[in-house]
């Protein structure tokens, strides 16, 4: 299986959109390196990043999944380098 590192910065806007995030990311969390999320209180939004080291598919379908909730923008940043990982883990949808 061959992986590319990725970042998902992620902008949430409407914090009913909380829920499904963190459901999301509980789905792909055997790809997820690190997060870091920064509540700004006086904005009324969280900005949260995500690193992952995932096959382009799982990378683009967190993404899609994420960028169609609504109060959510997300950007997504990928590695040049492309990596072969020994054993595949578990299937995520």
């Amino acid at each position: 299986m061959t992986t590319r590192v990725a970042v998902i910065s992620i902008i949430v806007e409407d914090g009913v959109a909380t829920e499904k995030i963190n459901e999301y990311l509980h789905i792909y969390k055997q790809y997820i390196l690190g997060r870091m999320g920064i509540p700004y209180r006086e904005r009324k939004i969280s900005v949260i990043s995500v690193v992952l080291d995932a096959p382009e598919d799982k990378i683009s379908a967190l993404s899609g999944k994420l960028g169609r909730l609504k109060g959510v923008s997300i950007k997504t940043v990928y590695s040049q380098k492309v990596f072969d990982t020994i054993g595949e883990g578990e299937n995520c949808e």
